[in-house]
């Protein structure tokens, strides 16, 4: 009984003695708390000014190096919980209107497109080899260049302000001829336009360029300047050239470059008064909207190219203002440039992104479909058609030469993810025939 007694008393003497610990562990558990809100505040409030440092070459090239996509401030889950700044709607404007666009009476046809990026010299020279490969392969979309990375619209398109500032030019000398020949095709025609990348928009009006702190005109690492998305000409002049583009026969435009500069000096542009009013997501989400809302009622369908990094990266969309959850509440297609090459060593734990083709496709499509699942059945959804590289990446240090295999492994990954349609890229617009199915009639 004398030892039941004595461990009972020391039982008792532990108890009394764990207050002290008990406060302890309380008050470090706020400290770390605290101190991890702290921490998570300054990586949200650095994600707007943070430089991400890329290797610009073609469409939208960028090396993301995060080996962890779905760490703390880059995990998926953070792209629909962005903090607002302001309580401006920026869906709707009429605040009764629930769901956006809901008397759009929409009777457009929507085409499965399988397709491949044309330059505008190309069309105009070797439009019949392009006829050829789409003729004889599963291809039935082709994507156009109407206004090009250095701002140029490719063809004498009749609107005032581009022909004012000199950016109409003649390289595909007869744009009537050439869509009604890709229609007799059965093409589906996508104009690329490339948006606030727009050195000639920028030059001949500078109060709609992007600006360093001391008024001189921002330059990216080729040179090139940038309109600022804060400056509502900036998006006029977009939309109207969708709407000439519409009305010269294409079934849809595609919105690149539809982003922030990541290049250097960004932390030092001097954005205007808007940017404490709206966020970099806020802005280019407004912008896209109001695209759509002239566009879609045209017949015409919109779509924009993404990194395909901010579908895994909250940090990276902020960055670029690209949101792949809220664009997709007004697209009619996303897409994401899904290109292995362009994911550092790590990403979805591949040891080299660029020698998994299958593999990095498949889980950064994966990750598409759970952020778009969040969105509210109701709303507006977009299609998803990704870019998929048919380039060898020889700047890449572990890369594959990719052919038949590698381009036709990137296609069994959208399918395997869910998805039915994808574009091909390749600058110098050579492409594996190989890797395509034969044309079915």
């Amino acid at each position: 009984m004398e030892n039941i007694y004595f461990n009972s008393s020391r039982s008792r003497r532990r108890r009394r003695n764990k207050g002290p610990i008990i406060l302890f562990l309380l008050l470090a558990t706020f400290i770390i708390g605290f101190g991890g809100y702290l921490l998570s505040k300054h990586l949200f409030e650095k994600a707007e000014n943070t430089e991400t440092s890329v290797d610009s070459t073609d469409q939208e090239t960028a090396v993301w190096s995060s080996a962890d996509p779905n760490s703390n401030t880059n995990g998926i889950y953070m792209l629909w919980s962005e903090p607002k700044v302001t309580e401006a709607p920026i869906i709707v404007e009429d605040e009764d209107e629930k769901i956006w666009m809901g008397d759009f009476n929409d009777t457009r046809e929507r085409v499965k497109a399988k397709g491949i990026y044309i330059s505008s010299a190309y069309i105009n020279k070797r439009l019949d080899s392009a006829l050829e490969l789409v003729d004889s392969t599963e291809l039935n979309a082709m994507v156009i260049d109407v206004k090009s990375d250095a701002g140029y619209i490719t063809y004498n398109m009749d609107y005032d302000v581009a022909r004012e500032i000199g950016a109409c030019t003649n390289t595909i000398s007869d744009i009537s001829s050439t869509v009604k020949r890709l229609k007799e095709h059965g093409v589906y025609l996508i104009a690329r336009i490339v948006s606030l990348k727009d050195p000639i928009l920028a030059e001949r009006k500078p109060e709609l360029a992007l600006k360093n702190t001391d008024g001189t005109i921002f330059r990216d690492s080729s040179g090139l300047a940038w309109v600022n998305p804060y400056e509502d000409k900036v998006w006029e002049y977009l939309t109207e050239v969708c709407k000439h583009c519409v009305e010269a026969g294409f079934d849809e435009v595609n919105l690149d470059y539809i982003r922030f500069s990541t290049d250097k000096g960004m932390s030092n542009v001097d954005f205007g008064p808007k940017a404490d009013e709206m966020t970099r997501i806020e802005v280019i989400t407004e912008g896209i909207r109001k695209i759509c809302e002239t566009i879609k009622p045209m017949g015409a369908f919109v779509s924009c190219d993404v990194y395909g990094a901010i579908i895994s990266s909250s940090t990276d969309a902020r960055i670029v203002g690209q949101s792949y959850f809220n664009m997709a509440k007004y697209l009619d297609y996303i897409c994401p440039m899904v290109y292995p090459s362009h994911y550092g060593d790590g990403y979805y734990g591949l040891d080299y992104p660029d020698t998994h083709p299958y593999e990095l496709v498949y889980h950064a499509l994966m990750d598409s479909k759970k952020v778009l699942y969040m969105i509210d059945p109701e709303e507006n959804k977009a299609e998803v058609r990704p870019w998929l590289q048919d380039f060898t990446a020889s700047w890449v240090k572990h890369h594959l030469n990719y052919g038949k295999d590698e381009v036709r492994s990137e296609i069994k990954g959208v399918y395997d993810a869910g998805y039915s349609e994808w574009l091909l890229w390749n600058a110098g617009v050579i492409y594996t025939k190989d890797a395509l199915e034969k044309a079915t009639n």
